[in-house]
């Protein structure tokens, strides 16, 4: 997914005025990649920056851990200058920026931003019965759009006199309702 320089200009300079850090470099690192497009351009906004090859979190105070963590093929690195150095010698290369604060995902700003990791995706950590619980949900739904439905159109039968559409609709009613309750069985 590509995202604009711009919007990532836009959440650094949101970020840099909105969040509280420990340690004024932390700050110095913001600044420096919303004013560097070249870097910005490589710099990917993704939860689990540890799990990357050249990854680099950055903590506001309210969040627990190092105000500032580099991490290079599975080596971590707290050393502010050591990270900033990475940065600029580095350029060229991807770096995934994790930004750690509170109520980040009702933040339109890092909504804007935020990829998906591709050493750690999302949908390979959710876990598989709640997957299996959604799915459950939006079967349920669809089984009480589908019954919706045919009552809307048993009492149009109803209303046009048509018995025989009616015994139909009824008829599809009924094994709706009954595969329905068998399922139900075959759950418990």
């Amino acid at each position: 997914m590509f995202i604009d320089v711009q919007q990532k200009k836009k959440f650094l300079n949101w970020f840099v005025n909105h969040g509280t850090f420990s340690r004024r470099e932390v700050l110095w690192i913001l600044n420096y990649l919303a004013n560097h497009d070249a870097i910005l351009n490589n710099v990917h906004f993704v939860e689990a920056a540890d799990k990357t090859k050249r990854g680099l979190q950055i903590r506001d105070i309210n969040q627990a851990g190092e105000p500032i963590q580099l991490y290079i093929d599975g080596q971590s690195f707290t050393d502010s200058d050591q990270a900033f150095h990475e940065i600029r010698l580095n350029w060229k290369e991807p770096l995934y920026l994790e930004c750690l604060f509170d109520e980040a995902w009702q933040t339109a700003e890092f909504l804007s931003i935020i990829e998906d990791n591709p050493f750690a995706k999302w949908n390979e950590r959710v876990n598989p019965e709640l997957v299996e619980e959604i799915d459950e949900y939006f079967e349920e739904e669809k089984r009480q759009a589908k019954l919706q439905l045919l009552y809307s159109q048993i009492d149009l039968a109803l209303e046009k006199g048509d018995k025989e559409a009616f015994l139909e609709l009824s008829n599809e009613v009924n094994q709706l309702i009954l595969l329905s309750s068998e399922q139900s069985l075959n759950q418990l």
